[in-house]
């Protein structure tokens, strides 16, 4: 039978009636000449003989006869019984035993009963009482042949192949795609002639173009969009420089410091309470000069408005600012001397009173609040400015008391010594006091302040609960169809929901990317470090943005990318462009959760950063809060004493083009000891070199570094784990990381200079001192054996200590009589003029007294005056 069908239903309804038989099925025996043929219903005797019987088909093999037959009563035996023969057929009415002359070949044969097997005309009817259909049927004489495909048919209904119409695929805008569809309805609809806009089938034709136009677009946006050098999008470059790990830059927000002048003590907490349909808080905001009086704002009101609408800069507090009256601005005390100044790189300094409320972890800043030669405000220097983290508050007192104030007191006087970190030494010298030049000359005292009441803000502006969109449902339209099966009967697969398509705008912008920043934490930071905090880590910079769908605490967050989300992970990513719109992007159920439909999202962010943000000093002088309490607070004025930092513009376009093919030369990765050296400088820049060694410890290799810090000395065991932690992103796998102080080699030298007349030997013998000294000089250079001048395996050369030796004035001659490792007379390097270093250590010649095993310098003097 020609036809395919997947179910059999003539089959059931030849077995339940007894008029009409037909085969049932047909067995080969294994010596493939016996045949069993099975009938649904018994089959008289003598109702076939061979004539009845034709065997159709084969290649190779061909016109194969029946030689015998014999009538059977039971059920075919066994497959597995080679014995029986057609002498001893199984019994049973049903059952035919056929004997053929040989066995076929492995095409597939047919067996047809017919009525006349030797008709002239071709006809092939079948035997009276016997169904048409099955009164044939196709075998194989090799089914017990090993095979490794199901025997069973399968039926397969091929496609139709549609008849493709003539089209011009040229056309690509509205006008093309218009005519292109004009003349194919003439092809068509030959009857249809209209042309008039405002007929139906015109509008058809052209709403259609339309459509065609904008996918075009689409399509060739696409191809330009899979590019890295024809990409137009900022979303379509940062994709593209994904797949080579750079990761673009998308700006980064300002930082400063803001002070506080108050009337009394008060704490301004970091964020203020907002009440409303969400009850929520939100930062304290900092903004710049406008038109309004007055430093205090409310929000809402027609004043913050109005200063909305002046475009400020808007900063927010980062920390909680404990404020006291008393720390507004604190006199420096030089101990009854005047004309005094904190030189660079002081570390410490005394203030007048007693300040309890001081303590580690403050930030305080220094400000020039005179002119040191006029002792007036509009000359002081704006650049004298800098802000420390204290580390120690000692209450202290002078004694004899302030012999300058009027009247002269003699009473002990309370005084607070303050330390701060080495990192934030003063980096010019700050004037205390000073005497004003012209004929009516006067001391001035108080030249510079200290301020306290400082807290962190950095630039931006909250949106809180911004209301997207709603997610919707699937799109019905947007689900594959599957493909079609091999076998039309079998059940066609489900159709499987696409992803959501949700990607919401936020309606302000641009949303700020920032550093990850923890008060906590910065609390032992120094101060300068703290404004740049993560500069080094640019491409980290995270989205300040939050989402929530007001159901509990049920927040999602921002990461750079969902690579490392997992399914239930409520994270999502946000996309900006060059126009500062953001989109957000969410994950698909394997990276990332996937949104619910119905569900409505709240967005919580944060706009402005960029470079604008770098504001200049004493800019920010106004304070908008939430909170009732802190407008009618004791905040007498707000002021930025330091201008802001650290604002970024978005990486250009042609910037990312030109960079991130290269990205990949970018080695981030240490492999060999000199790569976990130079790592471990870009983790700690603060290091003047770093070695990598490897060492067996036992059961597997540790790398060793040894660091040299600026300015010598050792380093912290705060400062090694950070450096063991910073290299987790670049050490090999099975490599343990360790920190060591480098292996400090102190010298010995001794030399005789002989002077030049007219100088004096102390003169002479303590410049040459200084020359060779380990500390800064009086005209800002450091000396020969500074920390920083030697590093690891840099060797010692006579040559240029002599030659900057000879440099001193009133020098006429040197000559050097012990140049050595302090102690070892092996180690000279008088003949070789050299004194060799290992690859770990490095030279060290302090000079200290206190310290002889520092190394040690001898230098006498002879001739001169």
């Amino acid at each position: 039978m020609i036809y395919r069908c997947c179910d059999s239903s003539r089959r059931a309804v030849l077995a339940s009636q007894t008029v009409y038989n037909g085969i049932d099925y047909l067995e080969v025996s294994d010596s493939q000449t016996e045949l069993y043929l099975h009938f649904f219903h018994p089959i008289l005797p003598g109702q076939l003989q061979i004539d009845n019987i034709v065997i159709c088909g084969g290649e190779r093999i061909t016109n194969i006869q029946v030689t015998n037959i014999v009538e059977g009563s039971a059920l075919s035996p066994p497959m597995v019984q080679p014995e029986c023969t057609l002498d001893s057929p199984p019994a049973g009415s049903n059952i035919l035993a056929l004997t053929v002359s040989q066995a076929g070949d492995f095409t597939t044969y047919t067996l047809q009963l017919v009525a006349n097997a030797f008709s002239t005309s071709g006809d092939r009817q079948p035997p009276p009482y016997f169904d048409p259909v099955y009164s044939s049927i196709d075998f194989s004489f090799k089914v017990l042949c090993p095979a490794m495909f199901d025997c069973e048919p399968q039926t397969v209904c091929p496609p139709e192949t549609p008849v493709q119409p003539s089209f011009s695929y040229l056309a690509k805008d509205y006008a093309s795609l218009r005519s292109l569809m004009l003349d194919r309805m003439s092809t068509i609809l030959p009857a249809w002639q209209e042309r008039n806009a405002a007929d139906l089938g015109i509008v058809l034709v052209e709403l259609f173009a339309f459509v065609g136009d904008y996918l075009s677009y689409q399509q060739d946006a696409v191809a330009t969009e899979a590019y890295l050098g024809t990409a137009r999008l900022r979303t379509s470059l940062r994709r593209h420089c994904k797949l080579v790990d750079y990761s673009l830059l998308d700006g980064r927000n300002a930082r400063t410091w803001i002070h506080f002048d108050v009337s009394f003590d008060y704490t301004l907490a970091r964020q203020a309470n907002v009440y409303g349909a969400q009850p929520t808080t939100a930062p304290q905001q900092i903004l710049t000069q406008g038109s309004d009086p007055g430093p205090l704002l409310a929000i809402p009101s027609s004043a913050y408005s109005q200063a909305l609408n002046e475009s400020p800069q808007v900063f927010e507090l980062m920390e909680d600012a404990p404020l006291f009256a008393a720390h507004n601005a604190m006199n420096l005390y030089t101990w009854g001397d005047r004309r005094c100044c904190l030189p660079a790189g002081a570390t410490y300094a005394w203030l007048n009173g007693s300040f309890p409320d001081l303590v580690p972890g403050m930030v305080l800043i220094f400000k020039e609040v005179l002119g040191p030669d006029t002792g007036v405000a509009e000359d002081a220097d704006p650049t004298h400015r800098c802000a420390v983290r204290l580390t120690a508050v000692t209450p202290d007192e002078d004694p004899i008391g302030n012999l300058f104030q009027t009247p002269p007191s003699t009473a002990p006087l309370p005084l607070t010594r303050i330390d701060w970190v080495t990192a934030d030494a003063l980096p010019f010298a700050v004037c205390v006091s000073s005497m004003t030049t012209g004929t009516a000359a006067a001391y001035i005292d108080g030249v510079s302040i200290v301020l306290g009441n400082n807290a962190l803000a950095d630039c931006g502006r909250t949106i809180l609960n911004e209301e997207l969109t709603t997610v919707p449902q699937p799109n019905p339209a947007l689900v594959p169809v599957a493909a079609g099966a091999c076998d039309a009967c079998a059940a066609a697969a489900a159709p499987t929901p696409t992803t959501i398509r949700y990607y919401p705008q936020l309606a302000s912008s641009p949303l700020i990317f920032a550093d990850a920043y923890s008060a906590k934490d910065a609390t032992g930071a120094p101060a300068a470090a703290t404004l740049a905090l993560g500069s080094r880590l640019l491409q980290g910079l995270l989205p300040a943005i939050t989402l929530n769908t007001g159901v509990g605490t049920d927040t999602w967050t921002a990461p750079l990318d969902l690579l490392s989300s997992g399914a239930n992970a409520k994270q999502f990513v946000a996309e900006t462009e060059d126009d500062g719109t953001t989109s957000l992007r969410f994950g698909d159920g394997t990276f990332g959760k996937q949104v619910i439909p119905g569900d409505t999202f709240y967005a919580s962010y944060r706009i402005g950063g960029g470079t604008v943000g770098n504001v200049g000093s004493d800019t920010l002088c106004r304070m908008a809060s939430y909170d009732p309490g802190v407008v009618g607070s004791g905040i007498l004025a707000i002021s930025n004493p330091l201008p802001a930092s650290g604002g970024l513009d978005p990486q250009s376009l042609d910037s990312v083009r030109g960079s991130a093919p290269y990205a990949f030369n970018t080695q981030e990765r240490a492999v060999t000891a000199a790569d976990y050296g130079t790592m471990a400088v870009v983790v700690d820049p603060t290091l003047v070199q770093a070695r990598g060694t490897f060492r067996w410890t036992g059961s597997w290799n540790t790398v060793f570094i040894a660091a040299d810090p600026e300015g010598g000395g050792t380093i912290s065991a705060a400062e090694k784990q950070s450096i063991v932690s910073g290299m987790e992103l670049y050490r090999m796998a099975g490599h343990d990381v360790d920190v060591d102080a480098p292996v400090y080699v102190s010298l010995e030298i001794a030399m005789q200079v002989c002077m030049l007349p007219g100088y004096l030997a102390a003169d002479v013998q303590n410049a040459v001192l200084q020359v060779l000294s380990n500390h800064a000089l009086p005209n800002g250079s450091v000396g020969y054996f500074a920390p920083d001048n030697f590093t690891f395996g840099q060797p010692v050369y006579l040559s240029p200590l002599l030659a900057a030796v000879q440099q001193v004035q009133g020098v006429a001659s040197v000559i050097v009589g012990t140049f050595q490792r302090q102690g070892q007379p092996t180690t000279s390097g008088l003949g070789t003029g050299v004194i060799p270093l290992q690859s770990l250590e490095i030279a060290r010649l302090d000079n200290d007294p206190n310290f002889p095993e520092h190394g040690i310098l001898t230098v006498h003097v002879c001739g001169g005056n």
